[in-house]
């Protein structure tokens, strides 16, 4: 049964990729390789339900700490996913945004970030934001430098959110994590503050339609106030 109410901007933390791969005694790396695959299943579904912008939380600032080997495969599946998405990008009209530093990753993949932004730049209506290389605290101190080096000296709501890596998106509606982790990690706490925080035992290779849906069901029953009566 599809939710009557439909957030329009979804965020994923998605989680549980090594210990998904651990538990069927295969290594962590197996686990991004089926993890990145799921990503175009949700997406999909996620626009056909109706909601216009998802973030997807693909590597963090604090993702650079674990072995090399991992961090290049996962860099490695990133550059893959951007070149086989594309097609499906123009197709479906969907706007790509990156969100995070662009500058400290390897020079291919972020050639092709920008690349793949310009292409899909006038498109409305869908949007995919993914956060490559992104942590919330360096994103609202990127924010503050930039004013403070235009001369501002009163900063208003408007000015700072203009400086974010998300300007002109929503905020987010709906962040869902999965594995059972309870936490945020540093993904998008300002643009986060009124979101609504759903948390699913389920790996994120595992998270189906199925699981999107209890999700948005779960969404659809929660009374958003925005701090009134």
């Amino acid at each position: 049964m599809e939710s009557k109410v439909i957030p329009s901007h979804v965020g994923f933390i998605m989680d549980g990729n090594g210990r998904w791969a651990k538990g069927k005694g295969m290594p962590r790396n197996y686990g991004h390789t089926k993890g990145a695959n799921n990503v175009d299943l949700v997406v999909s579904k996620c626009f056909e339900k109706g909601i216009k912008v998802v973030s997807l939380y693909a590597f963090s600032t604090e993702n650079w700490t674990r072995p090399k080997q991992e961090v290049d495969k996962i860099l490695a599946l990133l550059h893959k996913f951007l070149i086989k998405y594309t097609k499906k990008l123009i197709t479906n009209q969907v706007r790509l945004v990156i969100s995070g530093d662009l500058n400290v990753l390897p020079e291919e993949l972020a050639v092709l970030c920008r690349e793949k932004m310009e292409i899909t730049k006038n498109f409305e209506g869908k949007i995919l934001n993914i956060a490559l290389n992104y942590g919330g605290r360096q994103e609202i101190l990127m924010a503050v430098n930039n004013l403070l080096k235009q001369g501002k000296t009163e900063i208003t709501e408007e000015d700072f959110m203009r400086e974010l890596y998300t300007a002109n998106l929503p905020d987010i509606d709906l962040i869902v994590r999965t594995s059972g982790e309870q936490r945020l990690s540093n993904f998008f706490p300002y643009q986060s503050v009124y979101a609504e925080l759903y948390f699913t035992n389920a790996y994120w290779p595992d998270f189906n339609e199925e699981e999107l849906q209890k999700a948005l069901d779960w969404y659809a029953e929660r009374n958003r106030r925005f701090g009134g009566v």
